[in-house]
């Protein structure tokens, strides 16, 4: 029984890969994703100030933006702390319960961002297609609701993968072909039966991304359907600008992660599972203020505003 449960606990400790990469390209990724991570939590750390200091976009539409911007920042400060310390100081060890952590923390910003997707969907949905009734159906108190049900079910998911990764028995190889904890190239890892966990990542991913995915996009053909029988142009240009962008964002989103979460264990490249990984956790949180804000002027000027607030203190703090 001591000799069994010996085997059991070998793995104290995994080796992150990383980017097989020469020296000088590993400096360039170092540069490239240093500026991704400082883009993406200035990025939606001033949206956040922007909207929380501007009574005028105390709307559902910026309530739902702001929650956006801190799931951002909990996907890019779970992967890319510790990509930085591979690619400069070439430290690839994570602990076990480490790797545990960082799974539970990326599948929970994963699952609440997909969810939110489409409750800003839905809400687009009420204020283009159904004007008339938004203020009633989309009040604080339903934002609110919404809010804590795209919390509460994707704290309740990331739990459950994370108790499924817990069950299993890592007795052997202990290198992951990822620069983080990836649920994927983990299971590879597994001397114990992955069956119950590809199970479960798989109706985990019908549920978070294809649902979410198909809901989305019912949502935006009702809205496009609607903009087309708008009578004048300009309306329609304005309209189509913020679903286009919305769309680009979502798109590339869902894409990767049912990639990722839907491809059989057997089938996984690790190449292709690093690039695609890239785009979810650095790239999309860095954009998605870009894509979802800034082209909106209402959003320019609040953050013309907390910018120049920001210089003010900083002015008068150095006298």
């Amino acid at each position: 029984m001591h000799t069994a449960m010996s085997n059991q606990t070998l793995v104290t400790e995994f080796i992150l890969r990383g980017f097989s990469a020469a020296p000088q390209l590993r400096v360039l990724f170092f540069i490239l994703f240093l500026s991704l991570y400082t883009m993406a939590l200035c990025g939606n750390s001033l949206i956040v100030a922007a909207i929380a200091f501007t009574s005028r976009l105390h709307t559902p539409m910026y309530f739902f933006l702001v929650n956006l911007a801190v799931f951002d920042v909990i996907c890019a400060c779970t992967v890319v702390p510790k990509l930085l310390e591979i690619l400069v100081a070439e430290k690839r060890g994570i602990s076990y319960w480490g790797c545990v952590v960082q799974v539970y923390f990326l599948t929970w910003s994963l699952a609440a961002e997909l969810l939110l997707f489409t409750t800003m969907a839905y809400d687009r949905y009420l204020a283009i297609c159904q004007p008339l009734h938004y203020g009633s159906m989309m009040s604080p108190r339903v934002c609110v609701v919404l809010a804590g049900a795209v919390w509460g079910i994707s704290v309740l998911g990331a739990g459950v993968n994370a108790c499924l990764i817990l069950r299993l028995t890592f007795c052997g190889p202990n290198v992951i072909d990822h620069f983080f904890c990836e649920i994927p190239p983990l299971l590879l890892l597994s001397c114990s039966s992955t069956y119950l966990n590809d199970i479960m990542s798989i109706m985990a991913d019908i549920f978070f991304a294809v649902l979410n995915f198909v809901l989305t996009m019912v949502s935006y053909g009702f809205i496009i359907s609607t903009i087309l029988k708008m009578r004048t142009a300009k309306g329609k240009r304005r309209a189509f600008s913020t679903c286009s962008s919305h769309l680009i964002a979502v798109s590339m989103y869902y894409s990767t992660i049912i990639y990722t979460y839907l491809s059989p264990g057997s089938s996984y490249s690790p190449g292709t599972g690093k690039v695609v990984a890239v785009l979810y956790s650095t790239v999309s949180p860095t954009l998605n203020p870009l894509i979802y804000t800034l082209r909106n002027k209402d959003v320019k000027a609040a953050l013309k505003n907390v910018l120049m607030l920001m210089v003010e203190k900083v002015s008068i703090g150095s006298l």
